[in-house]
């Protein structure tokens, strides 16, 4: 309850939102807001196309063919506008980081911060935004230092945050790890999905699922698939890559893996979730080569899914 006793408001501020999710963040906020909007009375802010689930915003029809970071920030802005009148404002990943803290510079209103990764450990992501790196560092980097609160979602993340950030208070930060949804993530018997995506049922298989980026790994991993036994399939769930040049990159790698062996799956399109449980519920090992992961939610569905997990 806030002060006049009514029901707390809370604006959750994220770029990801169903039905646009591109990755853990955007599961992490999609449970969230579901199990949060039984407690408080919640409105759910998020980029992208207009949904009936929250309000969306859109960044500057100007600023289209600029910087992918200055659009961020205008959509930021937007968020801003349309949130002063709540009791607390929640921000997940530096996409919409900066509309908390500028809503609490300007109405006076406490901003809580959950850090999913952190800019400064993923400095490939210059590839993708050029001279918007250090727009989206600078983002992060205020906000995190300003919050009233930062949780992060494990502990490894947490000792992160405060040997990058030094000045931010060890008391502020708490620890709240990623979770799933056991009921839903369980171990699916059929094979239908498999057999569609070109997949034997029959046959060992490593699988991958994830988007195409640098952080992801997703090149190391089509590297090393070279020594898999010739029987493993090798199966990637991966698409949405940052970049053209390593959109190319992949494309020639997984070329050349086809080249000398069978059974190399790749499903370009991210497929449903109930799709991406059965993948996961048959494969023999999921596998997450990631150069940076702070708590992968795949490889807890994976392992809700019963599938070891080689991190």
């Amino acid at each position: 309850m806030n002060q006049a006793g009514d029901r707390l408001k809370v604006a959750l501020c994220t770029r990801e939102y169903p039905p646009e999710v591109y990755g853990g963040a955007g599961v992490h906020v999609e449970y969230l807001a579901k199990e949060l909007s039984k407690h408080v009375a919640l409105t759910v802010h998020c980029q992208g196309a207009d949904r009936p689930t929250a309000v969306a915003h859109q960044p500057w029809d100007r600023l289209e063919n600029d910087n992918p970071a200055l659009q961020t920030i205008s959509t930021g802005l937007s968020m801003v506008a349309a949130m002063g009148d709540v009791d607390l404002v929640h921000s997940h990943t530096w996409y919409a980081n900066m509309a908390g803290h500028l809503t609490s510079l300007l109405y006076g209103i406490p901003h809580v911060l959950t850090v999913h990764s952190l800019e400064p450990l993923r400095p490939w992501k210059a590839e993708q935004l050029g001279g918007g790196y250090a727009l989206s560092s600078w983002c992060e980097r205020d906000a995190v230092e300003n919050a009233a609160a930062v949780i992060a979602v494990s502990n490894g993340m947490k000792a992160d945050v405060l040997s990058t950030y030094p000045s931010v208070n060890p008391d502020k930060v708490r620890v709240i790890h990623n979770g799933i949804d056991a009921q839903q993530y369980a171990p699916d018997p059929d094979t239908e999905v498999l057999e569609r995506c070109g997949v034997d049922p029959h046959r060992p298989n490593v699988v991958f699922v994830g988007r195409i980026t640098r952080q992801k790994g997703v090149p190391v991993l089509l590297r090393a698939a070279a020594q898999l036994d010739p029987e493993v399939q090798l199966v990637l769930c991966a698409g949405q890559p940052d970049t053209p040049e390593l959109a190319l990159e992949v494309t020639d790698l997984v070329n050349n893996l086809r080249a000398t062996r069978s059974g190399v799956i790749w499903i370009e399109g991210m497929l449903d979730r109930h799709e991406v449980i059965q993948l996961l519920s048959h494969a023999t090992a999921f596998v997450c080569p990631s150069l940076y992961e702070p708590l992968g939610i795949v490889n807890l569905e994976a392992m809700a899914c019963g599938t070891a997990v080689v991190a």
